[in-house]
């Protein structure tokens, strides 16, 4: 127990320093004070203070806060004021935070594509009876698009079944450098509970040069960048409920349960697993935190970006107000999901 409450501590403390260390970087770079870096939310447990900045550990494992000098109407003459600092400034600032989870989301994928490697669209084979067998598809065949979608990685097949299902689909193929084209329409399947190809994928996975670790890397940050977008378009299509969302209680029990599947494979594998949740986690982390929602750094750039077109300033009251009640939002449907979370952990 103690080892998975030890990863859970290491990878949400990993995750959020390095989204707030994106703000505060850049913020000092450009001049802008830096009042508090803070990670979790809620009451202050302890902290340190280094020149301006109290650097602090709060109560709430909800994420962290970089409080910037003027962010208060009433520090607003600060010479270090946020609200002072230039239109590039402040976006640079706001858009450092998601834009390091996606650095860090690369950076841990050339350790794992580097390590293990990728998964090729190339077939094992096919399952018998399934719809592509019967549009003879073969193993040994690589896939290369689905309905004009291009296919670089074998989970780009599973992430268009799972999101377009029964649909039907003009599936481009590979066999001995010729192209070939057929139609077909995934059926479902009542042991997979899913909708299937019936193609059945590479048994290992493929390891490449430098420029392959480098390509690859940035296949997988993709690919976890689309995993949460269409899932954001499945929720707000009501395909996915509030329940079916994870806090932090969800997301130690996903650590510990990855944690329990990878300890008898050994220390390599728990690393391994680890680093993949990281990259899954913090490429999760940067897209929700660009909607373009009050309180969220998409929310702050909709107003940079208002002002950057039409040369006025948002009102500060009604920016404020707007943020609080984003923020008031935020704070409810976390205490939910966390509830739930508690709820299905002891269900």
């Amino acid at each position: 127990m103690f080892i998975k409450l030890l990863l859970f501590i290491i990878i949400f403390s990993v995750i959020v320093i390095c989204h707030e260390g994106g703000h505060c970087l850049i913020a000092k770079m450009s001049g802008i004070g830096v009042k508090e870096f803070a990670i979790g939310l809620g009451p202050t447990l302890f902290g340190i203070k280094r020149g301006e900045t109290l650097y602090s550990v709060k109560l709430l494992p909800f994420g962290g806060i970089t409080i910037f000098e003027g962010e208060d109407p009433d520090e607003a003459d600060s010479p270090k004021s946020f609200r002072k600092a230039s239109v590039g400034a402040r976006f640079a600032t706001v858009f450092a935070g998601p834009f390091m989870n996606f650095v860090l989301a690369f950076l841990l994928s050339l350790i794992v594509i580097g390590s293990i490697g990728y998964d090729l669209p190339v077939l094992h084979s096919v399952i018998e009876g399934y719809p592509a067998e019967e549009a003879g598809i073969r193993g040994g065949d690589r896939i290369v698009s689905i309905n004009d979608k291009k296919i670089v990685i074998y989970r780009d097949i599973t992430l268009w079944t799972m999101f377009n299902e029964g649909k039907r689909a003009d599936v481009v193929y590979e066999r001995d450098g010729e192209l070939f084209s057929t139609s077909i329409t995934p059926r479902f399947s009542t042991e997979d509970q899913r909708f299937l190809f019936g193609f059945r994928g590479p048994e290992g996975y493929t390891k490449g040069g430098p420029l392959d670790v480098i390509r690859y890397s940035f296949t997988e940050v993709r690919y976890w960048i689309e995993v949460t977008v269409k899932s954001l378009i499945m929720l707000f299509r009501g395909r996915f409920s509030v329940n079916d969302l994870s806090g932090p209680v969800g997301v130690a029990e996903v650590v510990g349960d990855v944690y329990e599947s990878s300890k008898d494979s050994g220390a390599y594998y728990v690393w391994m697993n680890m680093l993949s949740l990281v990259i899954l986690l913090t490429a999760d982390l940067g897209v929700m935190n660009l909607l373009p929602f009050p309180a969220l750094d998409g929310g702050k750039l909709v107003f940079i970006i208002f002002e950057a077109i039409t040369g006025r300033k948002p009102n500060e009251k009604v920016e404020g107000i707007i943020n609080l009640i984003g923020m008031s939002f935020i704070m409810v449907l976390m205490v939910y999901v966390m509830f739930h979370d508690i709820q299905h952990l002891f269900s």
